[in-house]
């Protein structure tokens, strides 16, 4: 008998605005928050008739104690309180406190930060400046990721949308590259656990993107990798009306509106947190994985394990690869395990490398850029960016070994 049943699509949940996995449906669309949803709507100029109304959907917003950063946090609460009763538990205790203690500072400066260009800086700025088909466009990709405010994953989903409107592949590498590490929350987290050598590690992911960026654009002249807009230009009346658009008339144009009234100052104070909440709620739990395992592994993994593994030598570098390849963690997550490493072993440049390398080598990203653009422009990624990296971080280890 024929089977007349046809197969179950799978339906795509991911928020368009932060690439975390949606649970609000409206335009078409799922959403993580109505903050997104708010954003969406002023970004494709929705009408007031047609916005979403969250009290006319109560059934559809996700319960707070179903989110994440609740789930994770009320965890890792649990297991703090534990510790006073289990003497097994303080190492870990001791560690995790460090840890806070290290960037409670960085963490709420990084999310106030945030807050406020996610309220005062429009996505169509960005998407101005990275639909330009130039070699300038490359340098403008990671100026414009060092504003966003997103973890890798979000990042993910605002790149993929950028190439939909007209982005050529090298600015969306470019950009996807100069986001997870050079964006300014997490310059500010890198600070916290690095101190003056976040710099090293900022200046040469800013490198890294720029210098895979411009190989990126001699592989799209070459008809090497995938890169629809390239050779179409753009046509659409959206593009149109985004070459016209001016940033310099536009923030004037706001300037001159803005009414420095209780009221308005008020409001964008409270859009300002409301923005800091979501970047919070999207990144904090990250980062909180990232500080629980660290302090595992600092309470529990003997030094010398590290120092004979993951050491400043080609042995070390090679096994710190792999170990960033295989772990599945947020940007935010890997930076107090880089520290780890680094405390443990004082190779700065392995820390380096463990951050970068998570990027460069994500299955998730590369699956998405294969998805999107396509299996050239993916498989290109971790060829051209894991090379420069594993030398950078080798040359990192060589100096501090001087």
């Amino acid at each position: 008998m024929k089977n007349n049943k046809k197969p179950t699509e799978s339906i795509d949940k991911t928020d368009p605005i932060c690439g975390m996995k949606g649970t609000i449906q409206a335009h078409g669309h799922y959403f993580c928050s109505q903050h997104c949803i708010e954003k969406y709507e002023q970004q494709n100029h929705i009408s007031t008739d047609e916005k979403y109304c969250p009290s006319c959907h109560v059934d559809q917003k996700k319960a707070w104690y179903k989110q994440k950063l609740f789930i994770v946090t009320l965890i890792t609460i649990l297991t703090l309180i534990s510790s006073y009763f289990i003497p097994f538990l303080h190492p870990f205790t001791d560690a995790f406190y460090e840890y806070f203690m290290m960037i409670w500072w960085a963490i709420l400066l990084g999310f106030l930060i945030g807050g406020i260009i996610d309220h005062f800086i429009p996505q169509t700025y960005i998407e101005k400046y990275l639909s330009l088909h130039k070699r300038k466009t490359i340098f403008y990709a990671i100026s414009l990721g060092f504003l966003m405010s997103a973890c890798s994953h979000g990042i993910l989903a605002i790149s993929m949308e950028l190439y939909k409107k007209g982005a050529n592949t090298s600015a969306v590498i470019a950009f996807l590259l100069a986001s997870p590490w050079a964006n300014l929350p997490v310059t500010i987290l890198l600070f916290g656990f690095f101190g003056i050598n976040a710099i090293l590690i900022i200046f040469s992911a800013l490198f890294i993107a720029a210098t895979t960026g411009i190989i990126y654009i001699e592989l799209e002249k070459k008809g090497l990798i995938e890169c629809k807009h390239c050779t179409n230009g753009i046509d659409t009346k959206y593009h149109t009306e985004l070459r016209n658009f001016s940033v310099k008339k536009d923030i004037k144009k706001r300037f001159k509106s803005f009414h420095w009234t209780k009221d308005n100052i008020t409001r964008s104070l409270k859009k300002t947190l409301q923005g800091s909440w979501s970047l919070a709620n999207m990144m904090l739990w990250w980062l909180i994985i990232g500080m629980l395992m660290a302090s595992f592994a600092r309470a529990y993994i003997p030094q010398n394990l590290f120092q004979t593994y993951m050491g400043p030598g080609i042995l070390g570098l090679v096994v710190t690869l792999t170990f960033a390849t295989i772990i599945e963690v947020c940007s935010e997550g890997t930076a107090p395990l880089a520290f780890e490493i680094f405390s443990k072993t004082g190779a700065f440049g392995n820390s380096f490398l463990f951050l970068m390398a998570g990027v460069s080598t994500d299955y998730t990203e590369i699956g998405l850029i294969w998805h999107n653009i396509g299996k050239k422009a993916a498989l290109f990624l971790p060829l051209i960016t894991v090379p420069q990296i594993f030398i950078l971080a080798y040359i990192f280890n060589m100096a501090s070994l001087v």
